[in-house]
């Protein structure tokens, strides 16, 4: 009976050992994509934080993002990174496209007014992480040879916003690296991904080792932006007809309150104050044809430059960020609130 009783319990303990070992490789909706690439042989360890610095926190750096400062590692807060803006001034941090791999300004329009976040020139923080190149397109042009160590770097990118578009300081190296750790707090998720019902499958039995990796990988990434196109372009050469389309107020009136609002409302990052009231509308209307900088077309399309004892400046929309028809929504709306 014990010679039974023993092949039995061997019998269990190596049923265990082989289900344990067997057990498939499934993944859900809340696992991180990188989390998922690297079970795929997919990894890049450059990217994680240096959490062997003193101070360096995901928190700090949300509180950095958010609010523009921290708590320094021996008590009290840091200065201002900038006194101009704070990250989420351009940037958004949840997620702002339906379809990571094919955005859309429109579609991110639409997004962002049933989701209640601001319609911005930046894109969003979240999923920065798992991005490859930064500052894209025709942000050479803009910033020069600046760009060179940032389009394929998250840390110089950083670095580069810090400095350049925020018109702020340096960041510490734990302010930086804490800045790293927030962002891998809102990296994609693999339901952020949309996979069908096909690609869902076979990209589960490649984790169970029944196919390419390299095949798992190309699908994962298939599914979102590599990086995040940028081309700026001019204002109609005849302000007074505008651009070839026909506005769209209703259109014109989500681009006001998710976008011009976002920062001239209160004068919340911007010298230039906005409301809704009847005043306004007539001047901006005014304002329309002329090359001033408080005309739609020439701040949507050229921005505003710092001036010197007045480092805030607007950036300019990209045409993947406001396409030419949605000026022209902006512009009906504003005109037909002047009337």
């Amino acid at each position: 009976m014990k010679l039974i009783s023993s092949l039995v319990t061997l019998g269990f303990i190596f049923f265990v050992f082989v289900s344990t070992t067997n057990k498939p490789t499934s993944f859900d909706g809340n696992d991180k994509v990188a989390d998922v690439l690297n079970k795929l042989g997919e990894s890049d360890p450059s990217k994680f934080p240096n959490f062997k610095i003193e101070g360096v926190s995901a928190e700090a750096g949300r509180m950095l993002v958010e609010e523009g400062f921290a708590e320094k590692p021996n008590g009290g807060t840091t200065g201002k990174q900038s006194k101009h803006f704070v990250c989420t001034s351009c940037h958004n941090v949840v997620k702002e496209d339906v379809d990571l791999a094919n955005t859309d300004p429109q579609e991110r329009l639409r997004y962002s007014e049933e989701t209640g976040i601001p319609f911005l020139q930046g894109t969003t923080l979240y999923g920065a992480v798992n991005r490859e190149t930064y500052y894209n397109g025709d942000y050479e042009k803009k910033y020069g040879d600046l760009v060179v160590p940032a389009r394929n770097d998250v840390r110089e990118a950083i670095k580069l916003c810090a400095v350049e578009c925020a018109q702020g300081r340096e960041l510490k190296d734990w302010e930086l690296e804490s800045v790293l750790a927030y962002m891998w707090t809102i990296d994609l998720k693999m339901e952020d991904l949309l996979f069908n019902g096909e690609e869902t499958e076979e990209l589960q039995r490649i984790l169970n080792g029944d196919g390419e990796k390299r095949n798992g990988v190309e699908l994962i990434k298939s599914k979102y932006a590599k990086g995040a196109d940028a081309h700026f372009v001019y204002p109609p050469e005849n302000r007074k007809e505008g651009y070839a389309f026909e506005g769209n107020p209703e259109n014109g009136k989500l681009i006001y309150d998710n976008s011009c609002l976002h920062c001239h409302e209160r004068q919340r990052y911007s010298y230039f104050d906005l409301d809704n009231t009847k005043l306004t509308f007539k001047y901006l209307k005014k304002k329309l044809q002329g090359y001033a900088p408080h005309s739609i077309y020439q701040v949507i399309r050229w921005g505003v430059p710092s001036k010197s004892g007045k480092r805030a400046y607007m950036p300019q929309y990209t045409q993947e960020k406001m396409s030419d028809q949605m000026v022209e929504d902006l512009r009906a709306y504003i005109e037909k609130r002047a009337e």
